[in-house]
Order: C-alpha cells, then structure tokens, then sequence
C-alpha cells in the first residue's frame, strides 16, 4: 500500500497523529415546495440563535470556541443556509439518477463535473471512484470523506421523488444521496466562503459500497492512506467507530438429476439445503452489541416440477463485530453445511462473496472510542444542541479503513428511515443542521488559517 511521507503536524493537537501512524426542473419544483416547509425546524434540531461550547467539552475533542467564531467558518455556515435550496434542489435530482451497484456511471460523471465546476482536482479511477481534492495550505491532516453512490435498486425501479410535508420520499433517498448533495454543497461553501484548511480535504465518491465495500476498498488499496477518513452514510446524531465483520457466503449442493417417479430413496440436493437451512437456524448467536446476526437471503435451484434439480443453493449474511466469534460460528456453519450434505448423500460448495473483516467488541476499540475524529464529532454535536451516542459498529466505507488501523467514523448529516426499501424515506430539516455540523467539523479537524 502506498503511503504519506511523514508529515509536520506541529501545527495541531498531538493527540491528532495517529498512533500508528429526473429532470433539473422538475427536481427545482420540488426543492422550492419543500423549502418553506423546511424553513422551522422542531426544538430538537434547531440551531441554537448563539452557539455556546458545552462546558464538559470531551478531553479528546478539538473543537473550540475559536474554530466556530472563525470569520471564514462564520461565513461558509451563512452560505449553506442561503443555498440550502440548491441543495436540496441537487439532492432530489441525484436521488433520480438510477444507480445500482456497479452501474454508478451517470451519477460518477454529474459528482465529477460538480467538483470541477468548483475548481477542485478531480480524477476517476479503475472502478469509477470520483475523487475531488481540495488541497490545504500545509501542517494539518489529511480528512477524507467517503460516500457512496451506489443503491441497492435495479435499473428499472421507480425512484421519482415525492414530497409529504417536510419529508422526501424515494428509494435511495436517504442512502445515500442526501450525502451527495451534501459533500457538493460543502466544497461549494469553503470555495465561496475562502475558508482555508491546513489539511487537505479529500471528497471521495464511491462505488459498490452496497456489495461489499470494493470500491473504498480498492481505494484505500491504490492511493496514499489518510489521516482520518469520515463515511458519511449514517443518521445525524450518530458516530460509528467500530466495523462490523460481515461475511457473505453462497453454499451449493449438487446431485445427480432425476425424474420425480424415480427419485424415492435418491440423493437429493434440495432436501440437504433444507436439513442445512434448519440446522444453522438452530446455532445459539450470543445477543448484545458484541454479538451476532445472520440471515438466509437467497433461495434457488430447479428448473421443473417434476425433477431432482441437479444444483440449489442459499446464501447467508453472518455479522459480529467480534473477528473471533465471526469466525468461529462460520467455521460451525460449514461444518453443519457438510453434514446436512453428507446426509443426503450430495456434494457441497461455497463462494465466498464478501469477507469484510470485524473491527472488534467494545472493550477492543476502548482506545478509538477517545479518539480526536470520535470526540470532536460528538462534541460538535452537543454545540448544535443535538443528542448523540458513539456506537462500536458500523456497516459502512469506514469499515474498510477500520479495519487497517486508520481512524475513521460513520457519521451522517440527514435523518431518514425504510433504507434499501421501497419505502425510503428523508426528513428534510434536519439536513440543515447537518451541514452546519459538517462545516464544523471539516475545520475543526483539519484546522483553520
């Protein structure tokens, strides 16, 4: 892996260093009807008229009152409040830019001449990763913000954009092309603004987040590793440190075909997927936050009613954020695959389809919990007058920097629900408020001139 020459960070907190080293109009209709119902925002996420530090500001937290009341910060959150129509405008008309995994192109190319249009370097690698780099003056750390563009909806779905009062509704909606719009409107702003970072900012869209995290994995494998990454792909409110270990695996089953009239007594290759179903349903998961979860997703095999089909297979969706129970419960799994088998006198196989690695439990993650990029964030939070919980988990592009010991969170700017539904749904005034902690945060961590 390529890395960073050592750098000079003299400049900021030492705790900072890491340890180990549709149509445009029709979208611009809906933003100007959804824009007055979004203008007043409920208790719970209203800006405070005069932000105040929490006087229990987190030891490991490098916001301050100096980073908000600066002129350049000032002016870059009044930006994003006078183009929160833009902004919204852009959200509903990435939203209808279709974007299954692996077929991200169109909205590769908008988010590419988005950020040229800003001035920003802009390349598109082997996968279709579009990266836009604003680079800073010198001193700080290198953030990267990671979002995806890809859904998990095929081509043909439906995904125009209706407005229900202050909400958006459409597959992908909230997952996750509110941070689409987002990471735009916040270069835009800086640009504007002339806020300058010692640090570069580093604006990575990504691909195929929803198949296994292979393009922030191909990323991560083929550019320098940063000093802090930053997915935004999560609720506001929420700060995800950890990684959640998720194994996707298909298990086939393969027997001689037959004739329903001769079948009696036969190997049967759909009956061991059944007695291999039932028997992984029977493991005992340990519950709880460090424990586990699985899930049989995918049914298939046969063709006719009236044959032994020759192959069938399941797949199964196992996750633990402890890397050692993941394994040990797939080792059990196989082993119960190979006896269901064995049983039924069939063969079995498996592909390995996805084998994101577990960050770890808690207590394993106590030191990142203190991390610089975790309490700044949630103490950005507490200034904006918003409730937030650190989570040892995630399911997100920062699983993939986890995992390579580079600090990074899942955060988000947006608050929705119904993901990787049809039902999808965004609440729009709490994008408001999310982008004034974004600008926050972008200066807090990588420093402001």
């Amino acid at each position: 892996m390529t890395r960073h020459p050592a750098r000079t960070l003299r400049c900021l907190p030492a705790q900072l260093v890491r340890a180990h080293r549709p149509s445009a109009t029709r979208a611009r209709t809906a933003a100007l009807t959804l824009l007055a119902a979004a203008t007043a925002l409920p208790a719970s996420l209203a800006l405070p008229t005069t932000p105040a530090l929490a006087q229990d500001q987190a030891a490991g937290s490098i916001f301050s009152a100096a980073v908000a009341e600066h002129p350049a910060v000032i002016r870059a959150g009044e930006i994003l409040e006078r183009d929160f129509e833009r902004q919204v405008e852009e959200w509903i008309h990435l939203t209808q830019i279709p974007a299954p995994s692996g077929q991200e192109d169109e909205r590769g190319a908008y988010m590419g001449e988005a950020f040229e249009a800003i001035g920003l370097q802009v390349t598109t690698d082997a996968m279709g990763n579009v990266t836009a780099t604003r680079p800073g003056t010198g001193g700080g750390p290198t953030i990267v913000y990671a979002v995806h563009m890809d859904t998990v909806f095929p081509l043909d779905t439906d995904v125009t954009v209706r407005i229900d009062g202050d909400t958006l509704r459409a597959p992908g909606i909230s997952d996750n092309t509110n941070e689409l719009a987002a990471i735009l409107a916040l270069a835009r702003a800086m640009d504007e603004a002339g806020l300058e970072t010692r640090g570069d900012i580093v604006f990575v869209a990504t691909v195929e987040e929803e198949v296994g995290l292979k393009g922030m994995t191909y990323w991560l494998d083929n550019n320098p590793e940063p000093d802090m990454l930053i997915a935004l792909d999560s609720g506001l409110g929420s700060v995800m440190y950890g990684a959640l270990g998720i194994y996707w695996t298909r298990y086939f089953f393969r027997g001689e075909a037959a004739h329903t009239m001769a079948s009696t007594g036969r190997p049967h290759p759909a009956r061991a997927l059944s007695r291999a179903i039932l028997s992984v349903y029977e493991l005992d998961l340990p519950s709880g936050s460090d424990g586990a979860v699985m899930n049989v997703g995918i049914l298939d095999g046969g063709e006719i009613f009236n044959g032994i089909p020759e192959e069938v297979s399941f797949t199964l969706d196992l996750r633990s954020v402890d890397p050692e129970l993941l394994e040990r419960l797939n080792a059990e799994v196989e082993a119960r695959i190979a006896a269901a088998a064995e049983s039924e006198g069939v063969e079995w196989r498996l592909e390995a389809v996805n084998r994101t690695p577990a960050g770890g439990t808690e207590a394993d993650l106590a030191d990142r919990r203190t991390h610089p990029v975790v309490e700044t964030t949630m103490d950005i939070h507490r200034h904006l007058g918003l409730d937030v919980r650190a989570v040892a988990s995630g399911a997100t592009d920062a699983n993939v920097a986890v995992g390579r010991g580079i600090p990074a969170i899942a955060t988000g700017t947006g608050r929705g629900g119904g993901a990787h539904s049809l039902a999808e749904w965004a609440y729009v005034p709490a994008q408001r408020t999310g982008m004034q902690m974004l600008i926050l945060l972008t200066a807090a961590l990588a420093g402001v001139q």
